[in-house]
């Protein structure tokens, strides 16, 4: 009798299935696709997720709930509360390593605006999203790497501008992501830091 194979959690087929999103693209992306990124045949994946429906919601579920822990692990990584905020930044830009993976990456994102199960999960990712970089902002002014301001609305300036400076940069496509981005950070910090 032959061992069973051991079982790949679900964190690295979900893991698996972001990096075929970014080649493919949502609408494209079959369960075969995934199960070649995964090593695993699709009629797994099918037994685990259900569609390739429910493994997408799966995926749309982990962003949703894995915020906070990676602003943690972000935050661990820098001392200065305003180094942790170019750290998110940057995390961010891996979703732009190309135009074309940012492209797909977005693909996904039309679905989080039309589909209301969807829309639920980028909602509550995105207001935690923004939470986050407040209680960064917040800590900043505690620091006095910025003078004390009204965070919430800098946050928000925060969370929009590393989005629409992704978008930005994929158009002009002019040096990497993550320069283009962290330089439109800097831009709107800066009146703020002391």
């Amino acid at each position: 009798m032959s061992p069973r194979p051991r079982r790949i959690p679900d964190a690295d087929l979900l893991r698996a299935t972001a990096r075929a999103i970014e080649r493919l693209g949502p609408v494209r992306l079959t369960l075969a696709d995934v199960a070649e990124e995964s090593g695993l045949a699709p009629a797994t994946l099918l037994q685990r997720f259900g569609s390739k429906r429910g493994l997408l919601l799966a995926l749309a579920r982990q962003g949703a709930s894995g915020v906070a822990e990676e602003f943690a692990r972000i935050r661990a990584a820098h001392r200065s509360p305003l180094r942790a905020l170019e750290g998110v930044a940057e995390c961010m830009a891996a979703m732009a390593k190309s135009p074309e993976t940012l492209a797909n990456n977005l693909a996904f994102f039309q679905i989080d605006l039309t589909d209301p199960e969807f829309h639920r999960l980028a909602l509550a990712q995105a207001r935690q999203f923004r939470a986050e970089i407040k209680r960064l902002l917040d800590d900043a002014v505690r620091a006095g790497e910025i003078r004390r301001r009204n965070t919430a609305r800098l946050a928000n300036a925060a969370q929009s501008l590393i989005s629409g400076s992704m978008l930005n940069w994929a158009v002009h496509r002019t040096g990497r992501a993550t320069s283009w981005i962290l330089a439109d950070l800097d831009a709107l910090l800066r009146p703020y830091r002391t």
